[in-house]
This record gives structure tokens, sequence and C-alpha cells, in this order.
């Protein structure tokens, strides 16, 4: 029989992924665990996929996406920008996840250094060493907003920067001033800025967001990653787009027609109607997400051995927690007694000593769990 061995690339991220095989909950356990809205799609959104379907667009689409959705795109990130974006600065994707690996295989080569400031979404340490590129981490300041000192020195040289902004997983928006701080650290040289702002409709009041292609000394360098999973319940649908400049979108679509192939179209159209009704169709998960936000941190405030920010933005609180055991063991703790969290490890090494909370779900749930989790810490 052959021996198999996988490709290096696959042994590098694999040695040191972080990422967790996803599990739903079982028995009469309760997940706040998984970054999914637990609202449906909007009948809207869903009812033209169906005429799509039913009008027979069931062929393949353009590779870089329908012409209409691009354009679409590119006038919301003119407004973003405040500088006119064209259909050719625009990818669609397989989800933000296929953008993200699309933008930074595009990107990065073999030896590259690229900067991520932690805590950070796991899978972009994964992408960097798929591309054997060289992660770097960079550990925050205490309230989880960048130490600007400390990216100051690690951007120097680097091929690319990523980060997430709201972040996943500490619910940290960041500030007007960190983005123009990141913009004068990188003047002068060619190092691009890969922007995941997947949550950028879930912020809270009175805190604002700030797209990093809004700030005048990134927006040339900025490659733009969204998603319509988060803001329009729609993470089963798998749509996402890239824009940026028009040279590295080209070079990232010949990544993603590799890999991919060209979205489906009925999706494509669904897609078009998300982004055509905007805020009407959002805003009541939003509302949603506030009431949940303040009931879990009413919660948590009333747990000894627990303590939090409120998140700034996402559906996601990160909890530092005082018993003395990993992140890990604490996670596997909680799970025995009915309630499932992110240890804060998976999001690296400054993330020890937290778990995430989501609170992507019912209220009545968030108090069952909170429940769970209180007795579990008077039992320790």
């Amino acid at each position: 029989m052959t021996t198999f061995e996988p490709a290096a690339a696959v042994t590098r991220v694999a040695r040191h992924s972080l990422r967790p095989n996803l599990a739903g909950a079982s028995g009469n356990a309760v997940s706040l665990a998984i970054g999914e809205p637990d609202f449906d799609t909007p009948d809207v959104i869903v009812e033209s996929a169906i005429e799509a379907l039913r009008g027979a667009e069931t062929h393949y689409a353009n590779q870089n996406g329908l012409p209409e959705l691009r354009e679409a795109v590119a006038g919301a990130l003119s407004r973003i920008a405040g500088d006119p974006f064209t259909a050719d600065q625009v990818l669609i994707t397989h989800g933000a996840t296929a953008a993200l690996a699309a933008a930074v295989l595009g990107i990065v080569d073999p030896g590259d250094r690229v900067v991520i400031p932690e805590p950070c979404y796991s899978l972009y340490p994964d992408l960097v060493r798929l591309a054997g590129g060289e992660p770097v981490p960079v550990a925050p300041a205490a309230d989880f907003h960048w130490d600007l000192d400390a990216l100051r020195e690690a951007v120097r040289g680097a091929r690319l920067v990523v980060f997430a902004n709201p972040a996943n997983p500490t619910g940290v928006v960041h500030r007007e001033e960190e983005l123009r701080a990141l913009g004068e650290f990188l003047a002068g040289t060619g190092t691009l800025v890969l922007a995941d702002e997947a949550y950028d409709a879930i912020v809270y009041p009175p805190n604002r967001f700030h797209s990093a292609l809004s700030i005048e000394s990134l927006r040339d360098r900025v490659v733009y990653a969204q998603t319509l999973s988060k803001t329009y319940a729609m993470t089963g649908w798998r749509v996402g787009y890239l824009g940026g400049p028009a040279e590295v979108v080209q070079a990232a679509s010949r990544i993603h027609r590799t890999v991919n192939g060209s979205l489906n179209t009925a999706v494509q159209r669904a897609a078009c109607t998300a982004l055509a009704n905007g805020p009407v169709l959002a805003e009541p998960m939003l509302a949603e997400y506030r009431e949940r936000r303040t009931a879990l941190c009413e919660r948590l405030t009333e747990i000894p051995g627990l303590s939090a920010n409120p998140p700034e933005g996402t559906f996601y609180l990160f909890a530092r927690y005082a018993p003395g055991v990993s992140s890990v063991e604490f996670a596997a703790r909680l799970r025995e007694s009915g309630v499932l969290v992110r240890p804060g490890s998976e999001y690296g090494a400054s993330g020890e000593g937290h778990v995430r909370f989501s609170f992507a779900t019912g209220t009545d749930r968030i108090h069952l769990a909170m429940d769970r989790v209180a007795a579990c810490l008077r039992d320790w």
C-alpha cells in the first residue's frame, strides 16, 4: 500500500492551528460558543433567491460575481471611503472565509511577515501559514485595544497587517485614532492592510465604528473583506466579498477562481436584495442583540469569579475567569455543566485566561446558561 504524506502546507497548518472542529450542542447543553445568528434570513431575501431559481438563473455566474452585485458593492464602498470604487475593484466570494483566503494567498509569499494583533480569529494565522508566511502576533493593551507602541515595532518590514474591526473575540471597536496611527506607522511602505469588517453593523452606543476605508492614510493600501452572514443572518448562504486596489483584487480573483469558482447565481440575487434593503432588514436583529448584551453583562456581574468589559460591538463577550486553570480546562468544566463556550487560547496567547461567550442566541437561553455557569463556579 502506498504511504501517503500530506503536503507541507497541510502539515504547517495542522502543527500550529488553534481552530477547533465545530460541533453543535448535544442533549440539554446550551451553546454560547458559535458565532452564528439564531435568526432566520429575512423573507424578502429568501424570496429573491426563489424567484431567481424559478427564473432559470441556474447557470454559472461571472467568475468575479454578477455585474449588478459588484456595482452595488462598489457603490457601498464608495460611500464608506469617500472615493469612487469601480466594479473591477470588487470580487464576490464564497463567504468571508474565501475572501480572506483569496486575499492572503494572493498577497503573501513564503517567508513574508504578516502582523496580526491578538486576540484574533484563528483563521488568520492558519491562512498565513498555508501561504508559507510567518504570522507575527502582537499582544494588546489591557483593554484589548491595540498596544500602539508594540504595533509600531511589529509592522516594520511586514508584507501585510490583518485585523478584524469590530474584533472577534473581544468585541472591541477600534477607535479612529488607532486606525490613523496604523496609517502613520505604514507611511512610505508597501505594506498592505487586510481589514475584516464582518461585524461593522453590530456596534453599541456610544461606540462609533470607523472603517479602515474611511481613514485617508490607510485607504490606498486597504483590502476590505466583508460578508452578509452576520448582519443579515445569512451564514448558510456563503456570500462575501473583497474590495481594494484593482491589482490586488485581480490577484485574489485568480486564487478564488482556481480554488472556489464562481458563487451560485441565485445567492447573488439574494445578496443584491439584502444590500438594497440594508438597515430595514438588519435593525430588528440589532435591537435584539442590544437586549441580549444587556442581559449577559448584568448576569456576569453577579457571578463571582467572572469579569469582562461590556463588548463595544459584535455579539461576543470576552470574559476573564478566576480559577487558575487553562482556558481549555475551564471551557471543558463548563461543558460538563451544560454550557458550551470557546476557550480564549483559541485566539492566541493573549487570550489565555479568558473564555468567549456568544450572545447570538435567545435571552432565555442566556439566562439558563449563566445559571449553570454560576453553579459551576460555586461548586469549583
